[in-house]
């Protein structure tokens, strides 16, 4: 379906018009009539789909007919790097329309401070805002959410995920009752459905290849050691010129800094980004890779969700998540908008059970490749891996994570 079909604004389709935006994404075609009827929804769909478009184009179709100086709309996120894509995303759509926004975030500048409370307390149309900033700002008492009509919650299950449960149940009850709610999501667990039944009213629901890396990626895997994984990584970066833009995840910092440190020594152009990096690098990073100014972006599951980077032709797994739906949000960084793209996983010995439940999971065995022969065997292949459960040490106590701490001078005793 084109966009001059749907119901919107004749403004914002000429707006999108301009950017190239002229035929609507499945999810697009479903979740904006349902939202310019006013209903509340819940919407999962698989990462690339056009989600923001989803539900920015009928908000500001709203807007657009009811205009206000008060805040219209809050966009709740769970990192900075979304919403501040978001706010650039409403700035390309809004052209011409006269609809305004502003991203709300932590570690800004301390002038941000002073816009934000202006755009909180006097009025924007559109906040896409993390929690717990907005929450600070609602702690010092100015914050005008009398005239909110619509509430986003953005990668909502992302937000569970790292602890927003509480943060988000303390922003709505703080909005007008008599508004329109919105959910999306890439992915749909139980917690969600509990969550949209605490937030939503009676909400129509529409699901899109829910759980599935895109159809353009091709899939593979190797099973290497750690000690071999970081030149493993260099043998197929070397052996892949045609290949301008990759993506190398990792779940941890520290192995964040240990591969861009390899990767430079080897004259690869290459830099990395995590949580050690201030907002203002971060966001230098990320405009010299959207730049091609340097060819691997090395990162923690900090861009893995929402962002929009297109052409990236590689993303390599240097670690396995634990949670299976992060390996699709993962690999969702290539082959967005019907593109095609590789995504490559490096597997040791106890990455098995969580990447056989990542296979369970997208209902697809992937391909498993030994190293490069001068790198030495990997580990073999467990078919059934069982997970590893670990024992309670003497004098140890079990604490709220369920691990044991107490006594740590013990040695592993055999079951």
């Amino acid at each position: 379906m084109r966009f001059d079909e749907i119901g919107l604004n004749e403004e914002i389709v000429t707006a999108i018009g301009y950017m190239g935006f002229e035929t609507a994404t499945p999810i697009q075609e479903q979740a904006i009539p349902e939202i310019l009827k006013g209903k509340d929804l819940i919407a999962c769909a698989q990462t690339g789909t056009g989600k923001t478009a989803a539900f920015i184009l009928p908000v500001m179709h709203n807007i657009m007919a009811k205009p206000s100086k008060k805040l219209n709309t809050l966009v709740i996120v769970p990192v900075r790097e979304l919403a501040i894509q978001i706010d650039q995303q409403i700035e390309a759509f809004s052209y011409g329309t006269g609809v305004t926004s502003l991203a709300i975030y932590g570690g800004g500048k301390g002038e941000d401070w002073a816009q934000e409370k202006k755009a909180l307390s006097k009025g924007v149309d559109i906040v896409i805002a993390t929690p717990g900033k907005l929450i600070s700002h609602m702690n010092m008492g100015y914050v005008d959410f009398s005239e909110v009509e619509h509430l986003i919650l953005d990668e909502a299950d992302r937000m569970l995920d790292i602890g927003f449960h509480d943060d988000i149940m303390k922003i709505t009850k703080a909005l007008p009752k008599n508004r329109q709610s919105l959910m999306f999501s890439a992915t749909f667990p139980p917690k969600i459905r509990k969550l949209a039944k605490d937030i939503l009213n009676n909400p129509d629901e529409i699901s899109i290849a829910i759980s599935k890396p895109a159809a353009g990626v091709l899939q593979a895997s190797y099973l290497a050691h750690n000690h071999q994984k970081i030149k493993l990584i260099y043998k197929l970066i070397s052996d892949k010129p045609e290949y301008e833009s990759i993506i190398i995840f990792s779940s941890t910092k520290k192995d964040v800094s240990e591969i861009t440190r390899f990767l430079k020594r080897e004259g690869i152009k290459v830099e990395g980004i995590s949580s050690n990096l201030d907002q203002s690098q971060r966001n230098e990073v990320m405009k010299g890779f959207r730049n091609k100014n340097f060819r691997v972006l090395v990162a923690t599951d900090v861009i893995s969700r929402g962002i929009d980077i297109k052409g990236i032709n590689l993303v390599i797994n240097y670690s396995v998540p634990k949670d299976a739906a992060d390996y699709v949000h993962r690999i969702g960084r290539t082959a967005r908008a019907d593109s095609t793209g590789v995504g490559i996983t490096l597997i040791n010995e106890d990455d098995m059970y969580s990447f056989s439940k990542i296979e369970q999971l997208i209902e697809k065995e992937i391909i498993k490749i030994p190293p490069f022969p001068e790198l030495g065997e990997g580990p073999k292949w467990q078919n059934n891996p069982r997970k590893k459960t670990g024992y309670r040490p003497k004098g140890g106590q079990k604490s709220k994570s369920g691990n044991y701490r107490g006594k740590r001078n013990f040695k592993n005793k055999k079951r």
